[in-house]
């Protein structure tokens, strides 16, 4: 199917409130090597390998995509880089950049970026994000269910010695590191990355309560005004985020509010779990089953089941929170695609 695919050729993909849909979140795998106590349960059942898209269906849907006027493709998981190959799939993919496709990112957790930067650097990506959501390492392995906060560090390290820019993601969460915040934005100063502000979303069943460590950002902005000088950024990157020049620091501080602000209206993108389930909202189980079209039908289904979901795309995602509220929806953050 890749070999049949022309950039360019197929109409855009345009929902039914006339939004363009330009950016595809594409997971690779639902498999993570870290157990973040707000995105997953601590024994997590993993898909079976039969359920998952090849490397090359992934490439060939990739090709679909961008023939339907995609222009930025973040590689997604769980944790993209724990997929075996993911190399050979960044590498296929990167070809299209400037050809079709004017970016390609991915989203990782860091433990194993030192082994790949430099190859996803040679690929063609360009900048990464990181998710990172405490610097104290005691805090860090708390949160993550054991993980070793010094090897993400090397990992962010690596990447920016091989030329990648790197945007670090934190969730903000009360009652764990609501206080370290401001210490997590001048790290990021002093190392000249961006900082994203997550607020907690349910997404999937957890052990943990959500709501007790739900923290709403504009309580957060209103902290770090405080110590920092935040000025709005007229800059847009068609995302949910909005961002903030934080001055003296020379970096973006960026802020996403599903809960206290919602931000659908200039939706842009679609998410595509590693299975070919393509969801049209994060918050929301609308979706279209590709696996089976892309090994049985070819591009014209693809594309039909693509224009199914894009004429029945939700207006906005329905999150909620609260200590009678049900997580929004059954999967969690792993599944959908980041």
């Amino acid at each position: 199917m890749r070999d049949g695919v022309t950039p360019g050729t197929q109409p855009g993909l345009v929902d039914s409130f006339g939004r363009t849909i330009d950016y595809v979140r594409l997971s690779v795998t639902d498999r993570c090597d870290l157990r973040c106590r707000y995105c997953m349960s601590e024994r997590m059942q993993f898909l079976p390998r039969r359920e998952i898209l090849s490397l090359e269906e992934i490439a060939a849907l990739a090709d679909v995509f961008i023939a339907r006027g995609v222009r930025k493709i973040r590689l997604t998981g769980g944790e993209p880089l724990v997929r075996r190959g993911f190399l050979e799939l960044v590498a296929a993919i990167g070809t299209r950049i400037g050809s079709g496709l004017d970016e390609l990112t991915l989203t990782t957790n860091a433990t194993r970026l030192a082994q790949f930067a430099q190859g996803l650097y040679a690929a063609g990506v360009r900048r990464v994000n990181v998710s990172l959501d405490s610097l104290r390492a005691d805090r860090f392995a708390h949160v993550t269910r054991g993980g070793d906060l010094a090897q993400v560090l090397r990992g962010i390290d690596s990447a920016r010695a091989a030329g990648l820019a790197v945007k670090i993601n934190t969730v903000a969460l009360a009652g764990i590191n609501e206080e370290e915040i401001a210490d997590i934005l001048r790290w990021c100063g002093s190392q000249g990355h961006d900082l994203t502000l997550i607020e907690t979303m349910p997404l999937g069943a957890v052990e943990e309560d959500r709501t007790e460590h739900y923290l709403p950002l504009d309580r957060v902005r209103r902290a770090l005004e405080d110590s920092f000088d935040l000025t709005p950024s007229l800059q847009r990157t068609g995302g949910p985020a909005r961002y903030f020049e934080v001055g003296g620091l020379g970096i973006r501080l960026g802020l996403i509010t599903p809960l206290t602000n919602n931000f659908c209206d200039g939706c842009n993108r679609i998410r595509v779990a590693a299975t070919g389930t393509v969801y049209g909202c994060l918050g929301h189980d609308q979706k279209v089953e590709l696996r089976d079209a892309m090994r049985e039908g070819g591009v014209e289904e693809v594309n039909a089941l693509l224009d199914r979901l894009l004429a029945r795309k939700p207006r906005r995602h329905d999150f909620r929170i609260g200590l009678a509220a049900a997580p929004s929806v059954a999967r969690h953050m792993s599944v959908t695609g980041g």
